[in-house]
This record gives C-alpha cells, sequence and structure tokens, in this order.
C-alpha cells in the first residue's frame, strides 16, 4: 500500500451567498487525508455540510477557497480537459437512486452514457460492457432493458453503482447510498460497496447520519458538526476512546440492544447555531456541557492528541474521562 494519500483536503471552504443577510459556512475550512483502498467515513447530523464535501470533492460544485490534491493534482483549479480526466478517476454514488437515474432512460443507456462520453468502448462492445457492468454488481440481464421507475430501491441504487463503476475510477464519494432504502436491502448494497473495493482496489468517502453503517464499513471516521471537523480516528478508537463532547453526544443516541450495558443517552440542549456569518469560537459551546467562557470566543483548533486521532476541543482529556465513565 502507498504510503502517500490518494486524497489530499487543505483548508477547503464552500460558501454561499445569501442576499441581504450575508455567507452561509456549509464548510468552512477542513483538512484532511484518505489513504488508497480505505474507507472514511464523514458523519454528523443533517445540515453539518458533509454531502457538501463530497459534492465539491467531485466538482458537482466549486470551492470558495482550499485545494484538494488527487494523486497530486489539484482538483479545485482544474479544467476543460483536465478536470473531464480527473472526473473518470473520481465517480459518486448519490442518496436517492429514483432522482439521480434519469427517468426518460432504460437502465442499459443508463449504464451506456458514461462509457460513450469517455469514449472508452467501441459500439461492438458495448453490450458486452453493459452486461459485464450489470453482473458485476448483482442485476439480472432483463433489467437493462427496464426504466429507473419500474425498478425497486434497491436494485435502482445496483444501477447508480455500476454507473460509478463503468469507468474504472479509484476513489467513490458515497453520499449517504442507504439511507433511503429499506433495512432488508441496506445490508445487500453496504456488502456489494465492500465487495467491489476489494476487487477493484477502490478508495470511499462514505457520508453518513448512521454511525452503526459507518462503523461497519470505515477505516477511519470524521465527525463534522457545522462545517468544521471536530475529532477524526480509526474506527475503533473514535467509538472505544471517544475525545469530542459532540461525538460523545452522537453515539449515546446510537441505539443498543444489550439491556445490561444500557448507556443513558445524552440530550443536547439549545438550539444549534445559524451557520450564516458564524462568530468565533467553538460552534459546539452553545450546546456544550463543558463549555466555558473561553470556548465562546477562541476556535479550537483539529489537533492529533494521540496517534491518528484528532479532536479540536481543548477539554479533550476531560470529555475522554466522561465517555468511560458511561461505558
Amino acid at each position: 500500500m502507498s504510503d502517500k494519500p490518494l486524497l489530499k483536503i487543505e483548508h477547503l471552504k464552500k460558501y454561499y451567498e445569501v442576499p441581504g443577510k450575508g455567507e452561509l459556512h456549509a464548510v468552512d475550512d477542513i483538512s484532511f487525508e484518505i489513504m488508497p483502498y480505505e474507507t472514511l467515513g464523514l458523519v454528523g447530523e443533517s445540515g453539518c455540510g458533509k454531502s457538501t464535501v463530497g459534492n465539491v470533492l467531485t466538482r458537482l460544485q466549486n470551492a470558495t477557497a482550499g485545494h484538494a490534491y488527487f494523486d497530486g493534482e489539484d482538483i479545485v483549479s482544474a479544467n476543460g480537459t483536465r478536470l473531464k480526466e480527473i472526473r473518470k478517476k473520481m465517480q459518486m454514488v448519490f442518496q436517492d437512486p429514483y432522482s439521480s437515474l434519469n427517468p426518460k432512460k432504460t437502465v442499459r443507456s443508463i449504464l451506456e452514457a458514461p462509457l460513450r462520453i469517455h469514449k472508452l468502448v467501441g459500439k461492438d462492445q458495448m453490450d458486452k460492457r453493459v452486461e459485464e457492468l450489470a453482473e458485476m454488481v448483482g442485476l439480472e440481464k432483463y433489467v437493462l432493458d427496464k426504466f429507473p421507475h419500474e425498478l425497486d430501491g434497491g436494485k435502482r441504487q445496483m444501477v447508480g453503482i455500476a454507473r460509478a463503476l463503468s469507468l474504472n475510477p479509484k476513489f467513490i464519494v458515497c453520499d449517504e447510498p442507504v439511507s433511503a432504502l429499506d433495512v432488508s436491502v441496506q445490508a445487500t448494497i453496504i456488502n456489494l460497496l465492500m465487495d467491489m473495493q476489494k476487487k477493484m482496489g477502490l478508495t470511499y468517502l462514505f457520508v453518513s447520519h448512521d454511525l452503526s453503517v459507518v462503523r461497519h464499513i470505515s477505516t477511519r471516521i470524521a465527525v463534522m458538526y457545522l462545517g468544521q471537523i471536530v475529532e477524526m480516528a480509526p474506527t475503533d478508537m473514535i467509538f472505544e476512546n471517544t475525545m469530542h463532547p459532540y461525538t460523545i453526544a452522537l453515539l449515546s443516541a446510537v441505539p443498543k440492544i444489550e439491556f445490561a450495558n444500557k448507556v443513558d443517552r445524552i440530550v443536547l440542549k439549545g438550539d444549534v447555531p445559524s451557520p450564516m456569518n458564524p462568530k468565533p469560537g467553538c460552534r459546539f459551546a452553545p450546546r456544550c456541557w463543558m463549555a466555558c467562557d473561553k470556548c465562546k470566543t477562541i476556535t479550537p483548533e483539529l489537533r492529533e492528541v494521540e496517534e491518528g486521532h484528532f479532536v479540536a476541543c481543548p477539554y479533550w482529556e476531560e470529555a475522554q474521562k466522561k465517555a468511560r465513565e458511561r461505558l
């Protein structure tokens, strides 16, 4: 395995201008790396900016500032032919498999489109390649002549995955790929993604709010709150040695079936601060049970407090003790 990151993000920002109000800070100065063949889980509550990160990395949206290096090349500044070449190596699986597929096209046409656009397969080999893609993700051959509305949610997401795999990418953003599916189908899609990762040597950014799913698939986890990463560590470390008060609260909300080890849920008080023109200071401070006056004025930096474990809280040791007391 390479010791160089496949993806390196430096001070990435995405702001939206809101007429008459100012700037909405959806992603606000985040930095992280993703190594080849790993899965980085990106978690947080709705509206924290995690899906925006995926959209910016795949250039569905342009960054406001910062850099994102893919194989050493800056995605943010790439354009034209160079951007098209990068996009062959970076694909996306969307949250809603119905709205992400063209309802007027058959599955065959949907899978043919990227192959035609990038001129990877000639007409004489097109049918064979499309059928290979369908077989790869577990779709029956008859599905190729169906329209998206004729399929169930699981099969539609399989089509989305097949489309993402059609260009033999290195990196895929999975934007909540199972949140719109029945629980009975979720495991099938997760196992498919993990199987494809092993077979094709893929690297994933897995965006989700479901911590149990993220724990199952991720190598490392980054926790976001209001546009910023507050904690990042290997998966087991996040669950067993939690350091940020927000992460502690998130984990307390995960349903458990072991009644003997039942953990009281932490109910956060107060309103979520607005991402519009945010003030200096920790953005979690208004809801944090450990906050002091300094937290409201000084913005904590994400720093490495033990090998591979990054946290943006000056009182992480106290939070760590509280987390251990609750286990």
